[in-house]
């Protein structure tokens, strides 16, 4: 099976999207939000597409020198896989390209296998949400620093060889 490509994410991906969205998350984005995010300016969002199916996404909102990872999925049928690396490895690419030097994100409490892509990518837990998600479960707040430096960059090049 070849890997699935990375690419910037269109209007024409939103309802493939949002059906992984549904899959994915029990308090889905409706469409309407991705037509909206897309628009905006200091997004970035891409996709995964094997073929002609979307099997992950993902998006930052960049801030000045932050970028925010606002939403990342990999179809459950494909998890494990190297897809959620692949999209990480795009987002960071485009908050780099976009100015960035600080990433955060939230994940929920319970999503091991989420923070420990997170974690491989160099962020660390610095805080917490009580009851961010809809269902009451904590957010963990994770920040990666100085993303722009050297080392960051070197973890970045290991990650994309090794994918």
């Amino acid at each position: 099976m070849s890997m699935p490509r990375v690419r910037p994410m269109t209007p024409a991906d939103v309802a493939a999207v949002a059906d992984l969205e549904i899959e994915s998350f029990a308090d889905p984005w409706p469409p309407a939000v991705f037509f909206e995010e897309l628009a905006l300016p200091g997004r970035a969002y891409v996709v995964a597409e094997d073929g002609a199916h979307v099997v992950a996404y993902g998006g930052i909102m960049l801030v000045e020198e932050d970028a925010h990872v606002m939403t990342i999925a990999v179809h459950p049928s494909r998890r494990r896989e190297g897809l959620g690396t692949s999209v990480m490895l795009a987002l960071f690419d485009a908050a780099l390209e976009g100015g960035a030097r600080h990433l955060t994100l939230e994940v929920r409490e319970s999503n091991h296998a989420a923070a420990a892509l997170y974690e491989r990518f160099g962020f660390a837990a610095v805080g917490r949400r009580p009851r961010y998600y809809q269902d009451d479960e904590d957010a963990i707040i994770m920040w990666v620093v100085d993303a722009d430096r050297f080392e960051s960059r070197r973890r970045l090049d290991m990650i994309r060889e090794q994918a």
